[in-house]
């Protein structure tokens, strides 16, 4: 069964927690070298890989003790807040695309530079976390997959122009306040349990 507000929350934590991340700047770079759909179609199925492979493990993860399961996934949440509390931030990266204009080779540059550049990133074990929290493999994966997809969009459309009206900081700092809140009902949840 599909529960909006779990997509909801998953959408929230997931889209936040991206849109500082590598993925929107090279949505962008590859955005403005080559037709944005093409690029879209390559970076969004390689986001649908992670968010399969990301549920999957967060649904092993309910097979453990319950209490445990919130305890290492409060962790995990703190962790990644920290990691973008304390994230400095990086020069522009390159991105180097196909010589041709294909459809295939874009598609296959744009799909191949996300499945490298983001496997084991945050957002992957955030999703993985909030499928086990919620034991509702579904509905985070539409949410993880839908923000997943709106941060590949946004960069590849508007992600400088967004960038100059919303600071990156601010952006950050919610994303990680939003772990913290998330951190701190698991350990809740794990210490009552």
């Amino acid at each position: 069964m599909l529960s909006l507000t779990v997509s909801a929350v998953t959408f929230g934590v997931v889209f936040l927690a991206e849109l500082p991340d590598k993925t929107a700047l090279a949505g962008l770079v590859l955005g403005t070298r080559y037709r944005a759909s093409y690029v879209f179609a390559g970076v969004a199925a390689a986001f649908a890989v992670h968010v399969a492979l990301a549920v999957a493990a967060g649904s092993v993860l309910t097979l453990l003790p319950q209490q445990l399961v919130q305890g290492i996934t409060g962790a995990l949440f703190l962790g990644g807040a920290l990691v973008l509390l304390l994230k400095r931030e990086d020069g522009e990266e390159v991105v180097r695309g196909p010589a041709d204009q294909s459809f295939w080779k874009v598609a296959a540059s744009g799909f191949t530079l996300i499945l490298v550049a983001e496997f084991g990133d945050l957002t992957q074990i955030m999703t993985a976390n909030l499928a086990a929290r919620y034991e509702d493999p579904f509905s985070v994966a539409l949410g993880a997959v839908l923000a997943l997809w709106a941060v590949a969009a946004v960069g590849i459309v508007g992600g400088r122009a967004l960038m100059r009206r919303v600071p990156l900081k601010t952006i950050t700092r919610v994303a990680a306040g939003v772990m913290l809140v998330l951190a701190a009902l698991s350990f809740h949840e794990a210490l009552t349990a």
